[in-house]
């Protein structure tokens, strides 16, 4: 069972200022990343499970920029959507993070998800894309939310379609972080239709 904690009257048509969304699962519940976090991303971002179809284990240089200024000025700059670190509720135990975010160098907002390998297979990826992606367009008011994944990767397909998105075919993307990538399956969904069939 997904829950939405209700908004409050400053978040009820005026700007979002939640530090964290306010989402949950029986099972998982968010944090943000503090700057301490650097050795947990690190070891995420260097899995060669984990980065196998996102162009390979990233080095420990290319973390600390992303959390930098992809995570924490994110926060910053577009309060209401960044990249959490996903915790396990019963142990409070990192499982990976997930995301609600601008693709690099586009407007689109994005979900995403990276687990550590002993967590797949268990339905965590898509258990809180749906509670982030209900969020999106709930709380924030999204028009369209959108995901990509490797050809390769049957799994994230999985998962994109479980969450209720809809495959729209190859595309590549110019900006340099996904240059390792190369053509991506794009998968998108509108807020009118997905609550309609979600709600």
């Amino acid at each position: 069972m997904s829950e939405i904690a209700p908004m409050n009257d400053d978040q009820i048509g005026g700007a979002v200022t939640w530090t964290v969304p306010p989402v949950a699962t029986a099972r998982l519940h968010l944090r943000r990343f503090e700057p301490d976090d650097f050795d947990l991303l690190d070891r995420l971002n260097r899995d060669p499970a984990v980065m196998q179809h996102m162009g390979g284990p990233m080095s420990s240089d290319a973390s600390a920029i992303m959390l930098r200024e992809r995570i924490l000025d994110y926060y910053q700059a577009h309060p209401g959507l960044g990249i959490w670190a996903t915790l396990a509720s019963d142990s409070g135990r990192c499982i990976g993070m997930h995301a609600l975010n601008h693709m690099h160098g586009e407007s689109h907002i994005q979900i995403g998800y990276r687990l550590f390998p002993e967590f797949w297979g268990q339905g965590y990826a898509t258990e809180m894309s749906r509670v982030l992606i209900r969020y999106g367009f709930e709380c924030l008011r999204l028009p369209t939310i959108v995901g990509i994944t490797d050809p390769g990767n049957l799994g994230s397909q999985r998962v994109l379609l479980k969450c209720g998105l809809h495959p729209g075919g190859l595309r590549w993307f110019a900006h340099p972080a996904y240059a390792a990538y190369g053509p991506q399956l794009w998968y998108e969904c509108d807020r009118d239709a997905w609550l309609a069939k979600h709600g």
